[in-house]
């Protein structure tokens, strides 16, 4: 990110939330993807990263900034320290070496997580005076090592500042790289004023929001920590050609809308009342919801409303396709190209026997059997079954005496030929699934040098029937 974009707005306040990834969902595939497991609640650990730069010591609403945000801070220790399992750290930057020079590495751990030590993040807040440099990006990149090893705890980052970056780093690249090592960032930016440029800077990490006075500061950081130490409630209703809840039991992905990492999967699921099952998610996460219906469909950017039971609601009503053969199970597992109406990318292949669900709306199909079969403009409706019946092949045995070159037509009502295939050459007998209907066999062995020997000949196929057509 271009490093004069962090300068957009000298006052402005920032507040970065940032989520580590919670240890009791388990890892699935390399890619992070993860799903939902029971136990026990984890422990919420909290790193402050608290920005002592110089730039702190400037005015905000008739009082120095690093003021304000100590005294806020310290409001929302005060409800912190009160609740079970949750852990506190603090890591200062700029505190430590005056400007000039400018010292990028002005960055250190204060105080290391423990339990009931917010007294102790008081002392040394109020014992520290802005000096420094705002080494922002180099701060994000250490903070995941302030973190000891634990397997049930949730690791978050809060990050105050007034968001001037004066080193090198790029804040933005550092919260995508850590979120791409399994850390899921969902920032918040809060900040002073409302210049637009100042917004467009931080889209690459979160959502931004205005505060110009201390109050609305305040109520910011309150719902951000409030988001950070719950989970909230949510459903998904996957919706009928009425609008009604029914449709279910299609398989559901959370990714994040930042950096595509999946953070649950889950099969769609009606509880014993027949309504859609309550899933426990992370709000801090905006996600892509994937619903891997057919064709799949895709709901982006979804934010959730922390505290409250979320409704998620996805218009996707299906009905059933069945392909089957008239008489007998000659083309049972072969694969029918399925499209939508009119469109050339393929959204399946259904095996012929089997039963398939789609969304309402039509469809095309192609279907390999000899000759190639077309479907177009199928109907799917809602909770009804579409059945497509292809009639039972005949079984043709060409027997050529010798290996040559030839071509197999089927033939209409009028004489005119469709191409079927281009026979193997190096085959004396071969045989074929045919639909039923009239054929033409043009062949030349290879044994005979002039094309006065090609030979037709033509045939009718059978529903169900065999056929045997010699050329000797």
């Amino acid at each position: 990110m271009n490093q004069g974009l962090w300068k957009l707005n000298k006052y402005a306040f920032l507040l970065l939330l940032c989520l580590g990834v919670l240890p009791f969902i388990n890892q699935v595939n390399v890619m992070h993807a993860q799903r939902i497991t029971a136990g026990e609640a984890p422990t919420s650990r909290i790193l402050f990263i608290f920005d002592a730069s110089n730039s702190m010591a400037g005015q905000w609403d008739g009082e120095r900034k690093i003021d304000l945000a100590r005294d806020i801070l310290f409001e929302m220790l005060d409800t912190l320290e009160q609740k079970e399992k949750v852990e506190l750290g603090l890591r200062v930057y700029g505190h430590q070496s005056p400007v000039p020079p400018q010292d990028c590495s002005d960055t250190r751990l204060e105080v290391a997580f423990g339990p009931m030590n917010a007294s102790s993040i008081r002392e040394t807040l109020n014992n520290i005076q802005p000096k420094g440099t705002t080494p922002i990006a180099r701060s994000l990149a250490q903070a995941p090592e302030d973190f000891p090893s634990c397997g049930t705890c949730r690791n978050i980052i809060v990050l105050i500042t007034d968001g001037i970056e004066a080193c090198d780093g790029d804040p933005c690249q550092v919260s995508l790289d850590l979120q791409k090592k399994g850390i899921i960032l969902r920032p918040f930016v809060i900040g002073i004023g409302s210049d637009p440029g100042f917004k467009e800077t931080f889209d690459c990490i979160g959502e931004y929001y205005d505060t110009p006075t201390q109050e609305e500061y305040r109520e910011a950081l309150k719902e951000v920590i409030t988001q950070a130490l719950n989970t909230t409630s949510a459903q998904v209703n996957l919706l009928d050609s009425q609008l009604r809840p029914t449709e279910t039991d299609v398989n559901l992905t959370f990714s994040d809308s930042y950096t595509g990492i999946i953070h649950y999967y889950m099969i769609h699921t009606l509880n014993r009342m027949g309504n859609p099952d309550t899933l426990s998610l992370d709000p801090m996460v905006t996600y892509d919801i994937g619903v891997q219906t057919i064709p799949p469909i895709q709901l982006d950017s979804v934010r959730l409303a922390a505290g409250r039971h979320n409704t998620i609601s996805v218009n996707a009503p299906q009905g059933h396709l069945y392909i089957r053969t008239r008489r007998g199970n000659a083309y049972e597992g072969k694969q029918v190209l399925v499209k939508r109406a009119g469109d050339q990318e393929l959204i399946n292949t259904q095996e012929i026997g089997n039963v398939e669900k789609y969304l309402v709306g039509s469809y095309d199909l192609l279907i390999p059997i000899y000759p190639v079969m077309e479907i177009h403009q199928l109907e799917i409706s809602q909770s009804n079954t579409t059945t497509v019946e292809i009639p039972a092949p005949g079984f043709v045995t060409l027997n050529m005496g010798q290996p040559g070159a030839g071509t197999l037509y089927q033939m209409n009502g009028s004489g005119e030929q469709q191409w079927v295939m281009n026979l193997k050459e190096n085959a004396r007998v071969q045989s074929y699934y045919l639909q039923p209907g009239s054929y033409r066999v043009v062949f030349r062995r290879d044994d005979h040098k002039s094309s006065s020997y090609t030979m037709i000949k033509d045939f009718s196929v059978k529903e169900g029937r065999p056929e045997t057509i010699k050329f000797y």
